[in-house]
């Protein structure tokens, strides 16, 4: 699908041109190199921003007034190239298909579909519960354009009511105003959270039950003896076990929620209850992964995840998403890496991207592919 990648003052790149061979490409070179940039910049074309969850003012090459990243395709893609700029001093972004510039940036989310394994993934399971939120919400997003429009406007409704309560908290401070006005400068924000927020939390639902069970047998696969769950709950919504929960259901549970903490909110300034609160948990033998997994359980389970994304978003687009390996194996044991590959060659992953520090470190399963040396942002055969 990648044939060509272009990148202009991406990072420590002043100028990167790399031909992309079908089956894929392997970088080799030592930290610091660029290696992970490169496959940043790919990424950048899937999701509009640094994987690594960095500014995009932070990603532009020193001294340089801007960045851009361009990428060629070829069938089965819908686009013939895809490009997205970020101009430093006007803080503005573009994004371009075959040439003509969107109107809208979410037009060009997800137009060179990539999924992503890294030693650095391990955050999502050994991270904050917002780490967990944001990996559902990128993949259902990329998955679903309803998803990312229901996302967006939750998103903004829940902008607005805090900036409600943030006023309420300081006119209630100051004894100004009287309290009904204040409930109802904020609960007028409430149906279009419920509405959005309640489709939400239910595609949320919907993809953690549809697919527990496989979670369960990809970490089995991996390598860990105890029972593996994937659980998703609400703070405000309903938690119950029927499989996609309605979003008119969750909604309507969403609305008591807020009517309930209204008051508590009032005093506090921020929304309490609502999916941008709600919880991924990961168990193994009944125990939360987060805080009693190993490091060597919590590298499994995030292996997992990254394999259910991977899935998911072939399902969807209806083709293998562009595999980036940012050395994903480095902190595995040679047991538990050969299993991880053999995975991955179920999931038919057709085109691949694999960063390595050294030649050695190359699995036997990816030693066809062609290599580029990367050596201070610059690329050599």
């Amino acid at each position: 699908m990648l044939v060509h990648l272009a990148a202009r003052d991406y990072r420590n790149f002043a100028s990167l041109d790399v031909d992309i061979p079908a089956s894929g490409l392997v970088i080799v070179g030592e930290n610091g190199h660029g290696k992970t940039n490169l496959l940043e910049a790919a990424a950048y074309l899937a999701l509009l921003r640094s994987f690594r969850g960095a500014r995009d003012a932070d990603v532009i090459r020193f001294g340089a007034p801007a960045f851009h990243v361009r990428a060629t395709l070829s069938a089965p893609s819908a686009w013939h190239t895809v490009s997205v700029g970020y101009e430093r001093a006007t803080k503005r972004k573009r994004a371009t298909l075959d040439g003509v510039e969107q109107p809208r940036l979410t037009s060009a989310l997800g137009a060179v579909p990539s999924v992503e394994f890294s030693p650095a993934d391990v955050s999502l399971v050994a991270g904050a519960p917002g780490e967990r939120r944001r990996y559902l919400d990128v993949m259902l997003a990329l998955s679903s354009p309803a998803y990312l429009q229901a996302l967006q406007q939750y998103r903004a409704a829940l902008l607005r009511r805090n900036a409600a309560l943030r006023t309420a908290q300081r006119d209630m401070a100051r004894g100004a105003g009287r309290g009904g006005d204040h409930e109802a400068r904020v609960s007028v924000w409430e149906p279009a959270l419920a509405e959005h927020g309640g489709f939400v939390v239910a595609a949320r639902h919907a993809f953690v039950q549809e697919q527990a069970e496989r979670y369960l047998q990809l970490c089995t696969a991996i390598g860990e003896r105890q029972g593996a769950v994937l659980r998703y709950t609400s703070v405000g919504g309903d938690n119950g076990d029927a499989v996609a929960t309605s979003s008119a259901a969750q909604g309507e549970s969403l609305t008591r929620a807020l009517a309930q903490q209204r008051a508590t909110e009032l005093r506090r300034g921020v929304t309490l209850v609502g999916p941008h609160r709600d919880e991924l948990h990961l168990q193994l033998g009944g125990r939360d992964l987060r805080t009693f997994g190993s490091a060597g359980q919590q590298r499994s389970a995030a292996i997992a995840l990254r394999l259910l994304e991977l899935a998911t978003l072939r399902g969807a687009i209806g083709y293998a998403p562009l595999l980036l390996l940012d050395d994903p194996f480095a902190e595995l044991d040679l047991g538990r890496a050969k299993r991880v590959l053999a995975l991955l060659d179920d999931a038919g992953a057709a085109q691949v991207l694999l960063a390595v520090p050294r030649e050695e470190d190359i699995p036997d399963a990816f030693t066809r592919l062609e290599r580029r040396t990367m050596h201070n942002g610059a690329l050599t055969n």
